[in-house]
């Protein structure tokens, strides 16, 4: 799971502001070229005023000092802007364009016109899930930036004085989702209240908000140490802490009694529409719930029958069940140390690095690491996820491990887990995306899940080939992700479309992996609170998997690994009929060499 603090396909939703200046259709003289230039600059420079957290973390000065506006003529606007920048950019005569250019021409129009649905359907109401939260986004807002100077400092110092006001703006928002009836189950409420609670702490430097603040770079003085560290307390006692207390006491009061018993997006206002929408979003293609429910039931067919064929193989007495109650009980299969955990998964990490140059011609240049979900969270919080290191930030990519009941993370799903979130998954595929050159900066963090989520499962089935899978046991792990995957098309679409409960979505995903119970109930709750994000996988790794076919097919003897896979990473993250074109070029110019 790619967590990007930031850039989750949340970003969407908070990217869009212009001045009138930039607003002014292009001069009539410019070319097509020229024109769609002008749209795609006008584009970044509106994001960044919009969105100061991700310009910080691309890099750019000037940004750091705040978080982003969350109010009703905040929306205005930048309703207004996408509307505008998208009629200019539909003018453009595309025949016009080149082949690199019709790819930026037809993101940018994916992006505004999934932002403007987003907009229209007012869902910062619900600015929160099981996952992702904008007070999670504001406590790693400045997470891993570069801080050499005491200017930089105070920066962050300012940023924490801005939580107040952005923590009562998103709060508002959630309260017309309350008299809108456009609010959170209740079970996904009772999951998220105590994780907000646990930040009110008594001592400021208690708070993660303070970690900055206990060691500086060696050219400050002791004064300047002091003084900082006494503004920093100030700021996270007077202003953030007391933020988390209002939102806590909202989240345990008005917003629990608001919030809904039933599960479904379908159920709440509009939500035939919205769950629609989050289905485009996240599958990047506009897909019937009936059809994706279809597909994931025909998955879990297929993959049942590889994981009972392989069952036999291993020479174990018993049925399905018994098997899954052996793995998910047995000592061997457990680490004893949160230490012993995070050991294991680099030792398949740097397994799994070894073998990378056989099977991609260019690798990034960014390192990573592997790192324990904070303390704070990981009750609540899944496996794993990838989160991105900032441009120019001070750390690398960061693959999180949850080392909180170990009794619950099998050593034996690690391997699948590791070539998803690390390598090949998210590290390798998102270093290149903000490597990327000769493309607009928009692109280089750009993150969809279809295209990510669907790459990181097929880095799991990758892994075969790899020979990174060393037993029957990890095999068994990574049918088991994979059929975790399967089950979310049927059980994503169950909840939110078919009117399932949570028992019977609990009951198909424990019967049909080895997933651990702890595992199983945060999977279903993230779904119940994430409508269509859970599809965006097992669709997107269809996706890849057909394309990888098709080029074999058609290319034969010249097909080439590493050439398709380089090629399918080339251009970042695109929705997956944009890939697809890209793809069928690729074997086009490939079949004639």
């Amino acid at each position: 799971m790619f967590r990007s603090r930031k850039f989750l396909s949340f970003v969407y939703h908070s990217l869009l502001s212009l001045t009138l200046l930039w607003l002014a259709p292009a001069a009539l003289a410019a070319t097509a070229t020229e024109q769609l230039q002008q749209v795609i600059d006008d584009h970044w420079h509106f994001s960044l005023q919009e969105d100061p957290v991700t310009a910080g973390r691309m890099g750019l000065a000037g940004y750091n000092n705040k978080l982003p506006g969350v109010t009703a003529k905040d929306r205005e606007r930048r309703l207004k802007a996408e509307q505008k920048l998208l009629q200019r950019l539909q003018a453009i005569d595309t025949t016009q364009l080149t082949d690199a250019d019709r790819v930026n021409h037809q993101l940018l129009g994916w992006v505004l016109r999934n932002s403007i649905q987003s907009n229209t359907l007012f869902l910062d109401r619900i600015p929160a899930n099981t996952f992702y939260s904008f007070w999670s986004a504001a406590l790693d807002a400045s997470s891993g930036l570069a801080m050499p100077k005491v200017t930089d400092y105070q920066d962050y110092i300012a940023r924490i004085h801005d939580f107040g006001r952005y923590f009562d703006e998103n709060i508002a928002n959630m309260r017309t989702g309350i008299k809108d009836g456009f609010v959170l189950p209740k079970i996904v409420v009772q999951g998220i209240a105590p994780t907000v609670r646990a930040q009110v702490y008594k001592d400021p430097t208690q708070s993660s908000l303070y970690e900055p603040f206990t060691k500086f770079p060696a050219s400050f003085s002791p004064a300047e140490q002091l003084q900082l560290q006494q503004a920093a307390k100030q700021a996270i006692a007077q202003t953030a802490l007391p933020a988390f207390a209002r939102l806590a006491d909202f989240l345990e009061g008005d917003y629990m009694k608001a919030a809904t018993d039933s599960l479904a997006a379908e159920l709440l206002p509009q939500g035939k529409a919205y769950y629609r929408h989050t289905i485009n979003t996240y599958v990047t293609q506009d897909m019937d719930p009936v059809e994706i429910h279809s597909i994931g039931l025909a998955e879990v067919k297929r993959i049942r029958a590889e994981m009972d064929s392989l069952i036999k193989e291993t020479g174990f007495k018993g049925s399905f069940s018994d098997f899954t109650k052996f793995l998910r009980t047995d000592p061997q299969f457990y680490a004893k140390t949160p230490t012993e955990l995070l050991k294991e998964a680099s030792y398949i990490a740097k397994r799994i690095d070894y073998r990378l140059p056989e099977f991609f011609g260019k690798l990034p240049r960014l390192p990573y690491g592997i790192v324990p979900v904070p303390d704070e969270i990981a009750p609540n919080y899944t496996t794993a996820s990838y989160n991105p290191a900032a441009i120019g930030g001070i750390r690398g990519g960061a693959y999180w491990l949850n080392t909180h009941a170990l009794d619950q993370r099998p050593l034996y799903e690690l391997v699948a887990l590791t070539l998803h979130e690390a390598v090949p998954g998210h590290h390798l595929q998102n270093a290149l995306s903000q490597e990327l050159e000769n493309v607009p900066q928009f692109r280089r963090n750009l993150y969809l899940s279809a295209y990510g989520e669907g790459w990181g499962l097929y880095a799991e089935r990758l892994g075969v080939e790899m020979g990174v899978y060393e037993n029957a046991y990890q095999q068994f792990g990574r049918l088991s992700y994979e059929m975790w995957r399967a089950c979310r098309l049927v059980i994503d679409t169950g909840i939110h479309s078919k009117g399932w409960s949570r028992q019977q979505a609990l009951d198909f995903l424990s019967s049909n992996t080895s997933l651990s119970p702890a595992n199983v109930r945060a999977e279903v709750d993230r779904y119940i609170s994430w409508p269509g994000q859970a599809l965006s996988y097992k669709m997107g790794e269809i996706k890849i998997r057909q394309l990888r076919a098709k080029a074999e097919q058609q290319l034969g003897d010249k097909f080439d690994l590493r050439a398709f896979h380089d090629a399918l990473l080339a251009n970042g993250a695109l929705p997956l009929e944009i890939l697809e074109a890209e793809m069928d070029r690729f074997i086009a110019g490939a079949a004639a060499k």
